[in-house]
């Protein structure tokens, strides 16, 4: 198996995708699912869209460092798939699906594709409430180096592009990945559980001018290093208008 890739480049300057491949293949989110239980979580808080000190400090960990144990927390008070299916309905996604009913704790298993990220990330910039904007985009913003898990989530966009980017970044599969919840046997499903996967999404440019979509796979035993640097090199390649590029050395 060599690389799958999924993509989705889309400028909002012009309203038009300056790139797409496979963009409606579907993929496991692994930790790109954050953004669905942050939106979730504001949905139903307004018109103040205050959030306790508690949740504060624990969704800005789970956005900014992609911390699993705070997204285990809200997928389990929200109600799990529930929560996936309600983000669905309200966003007007094509392809995103729950995880196999198997595997309903597994928020890892909800399947997205490129275009359906392209779709969330619209809806944060150009509809969703101000606070609740703010509040997401400002964490991706300062996404940290390394997640809570020790890996180095800097690949793809982060690597590619400077000073404005913002990133929620998934990997799953890895050797020594901390992962979501231990899964001893993997169910079936449409959806590819077993191979590496890696993927880089976000905004770049500007006033976030373009949305940046690409999820990989990766053949079984890829060391995080190979992926890595792959998703960094096929994210170099994509047209993004407006992006200011990090010098090569």
């Amino acid at each position: 198996m060599t690389l799958t890739a999924g993509i989705a480049v889309f400028d909002r300057q012009t309203g038009q995708f300056v790139h797409e491949q496979d963009a409606d293949l579907q993929f496991r989110t692994a930790s790109v699912v954050k953004l669905l239980i942050a939106l979730d979580f504001f949905w139903d808080r307004g018109p103040a869209y205050d959030v306790p000190e508690e949740d504060r400090e624990r969704l800005e960990l789970m956005l900014r460092s992609s911390d699993d144990d705070a997204a285990s927390y809200y997928w389990d008070q929200r109600g799990g798939a529930a929560l996936v299916e309600r983000m669905i309905g309200r966003l007007g996604l094509t392809h995103t699906a729950g995880p196999p009913a198997t595997h309903p704790g597994f928020w890892g298993y909800v399947a997205i594709t490129a275009a359906d990220t392209v779709r969330i990330y619209r809806y944060l910039l150009e509809e969703a409430p101000r606070p609740v904007r703010q509040f997401v985009m400002g964490q991706l913003h300062r996404a940290t180096r390394n997640g809570t898990d020790g890996f180095d989530q800097y690949f793809g966009i982060a690597s590619v592009f400077a000073p404005d980017f913002s990133i929620k970044q998934g990997w799953s599969g890895f050797q020594g990945s901390s992962g979501y919840r231990s899964d001893k046997a993997k169910p079936e499903s449409v959806v590819d559980l077993v191979s590496e996967a890696l993927h880089t999404t976000g905004t770049v440019g500007p006033n976030d001018r373009v949305i940046v979509a690409v999820y990989t796979l990766h053949p079984c035993g890829t060391p995080y290093e190979q992926a890595y640097a792959a998703v960094t090199q096929l994210t170099a390649g994509l047209t993004v208008p407006g992006g200011v590029r990090v010098p090569v050395s």
